[in-house]
C-alpha cells in the first residue's frame, strides 16, 4: 500500500483526525492538518515532532479561510491527493431544546464545511486524481435520543458523499465515508462526562457505551485511521460513493 510523495488535507488536529495524520505520515505523505484550536494544534505539533505534519490555524466555518488556506498550502503543494473531512463537534438536544444558533453551528462543522473544503480543494486534485473521505457516524444510520442536530449533520454527510462520487469519478477522484461507532477519543470522553449518571465516572460511561456493541468495547482511533488509509489508498481503486462501517457491529444489531 504505497502512498508515497502524495498530499493530504485533513480537518482537525485531535482525536480521529490526528490518528490518520500520524498514520499517513508513516506512510510518507505530507499532511496538511488543520484546526481552530490553537491548544490542540500545538499539542498535535508535539504528537506529530519527526513526521511530515504541517499545522495551520483554520476555522473550517469561515469561507474566505478556507480560501486563503488552499491558496497557501497550493502555493508549495500545487497537487492535492488525499482530502480527508475529519474535523466535528458533538451536539445535544432533541426538536425543543435544540436552539436554531446551535442547529446551525452543528451543521456548519459537521456537514457544510465538508462541502466548503471539497470544493475548494478539488481543482487541485483533478489534476493527478485522488480520494476524498468524509468522517460521519453511526448515528448518520441510526441514532439515539437527543442528539437531534448531530444526527442530522452525519445522516446529510452520507447523502453529500454519494452526490460528489457521482460527480466525481470522471476525474478519477474517488469519494466515500467511514461510519465509526464509539470510538475512545476527546469527543466521545466529553460524551460520557455530558451523560454519565449521578455517581457514575467517565471510564463507567465508556465502558458502558463500548457494552452496547456486539464486539463489547469501544473502538481505537488507530481501526478507524487505519481503514481511512486503505481507502485512500490505490488498493481501494475501486471503491467509490460507499460509506464503511468501523462500529463493532452496532449498527447491525436490533435495539430490542
Amino acid at each position: 500500500m504505497s502512498l508515497k510523495k502524495r498530499v493530504a488535507i485533513i480537518t482537525g488536529s485531535s482525536g480521529i483526525a490526528l490518528e490518520t495524520a500520524k498514520t499517513l505520515a508513516k506512510q510518507n505523505v505530507m499532511v496538511h492538518l488543520c484546526g481552530i484550536d490553537k491548544t490542540l494544534n500545538d499539542a498535535a505539533v508535539k504528537a506529530c515532532a519527526g513526521l511530515s505534519v504541517s499545522l495551520h490555524l483554520l476555522d473550517i466555518t469561515k469561507e474566505d479561510q478556507i480560501k486563503q488556506f488552499v491558496s497557501d498550502v497550493t502555493k508549495t503543494d500545487s497537487n492535492i491527493n488525499i482530502l480527508i473531512n475529519a474535523a466535528g463537534v458533538q451536539a445535544y438536544g432533541d426538536i425543543e431544546t435544540t436552539t436554531p444558533d446551535a442547529f446551525d453551528k452543528t451543521m456548519d462543522v459537521n456537514f457544510r464545511s465538508y462541502y466548503l473544503m471539497s470544493h475548494y480543494i478539488y481543482p487541485f486534485m483533478k489534476a493527478t486524481g485522488g480520494a476524498i473521505v468524509n468522517v460521519s457516524s453511526a448515528q448518520g444510520h441510526s441514532n439515539q435520543n437527543n442528539v437531534l442536530a448531530y444526527a442530522t449533520a452525519k445522516g446529510a454527510v452520507h447523502a453529500l458523499t454519494r452526490a460528489m462520487a457521482v460527480d466525481a469519478a470522471k476525474d478519477n477522484i474517488r469519494e466515500n465515508s467511514v461510519s465509526p461507532g464509539s470510538i475512545r477519543t476527546p469527543l466521545l470522553e466529553y460524551s460520557a462526562e455530558q451523560l454519565a449518571k449521578d455517581g457514575q465516572s467517565v471510564e463507567d460511561t465508556i465502558k458502558k457505551f463500548g457494552e452496547s456493541h456486539p464486539i463489547g468495547r469501544v473502538g481505537t482511533m488507530h481501526e478507524v485511521a487505519a481503514l481511512i488509509t486503505f481507502l485512500v489508498s490505490d488498493d481501494a481503486g475501486f471503491c467509490v460513493g460507499g460509506d464503511y462501517k468501523v462500529d463493532g457491529g452496532l449498527t447491525a444489531q436490533l435495539g430490542v
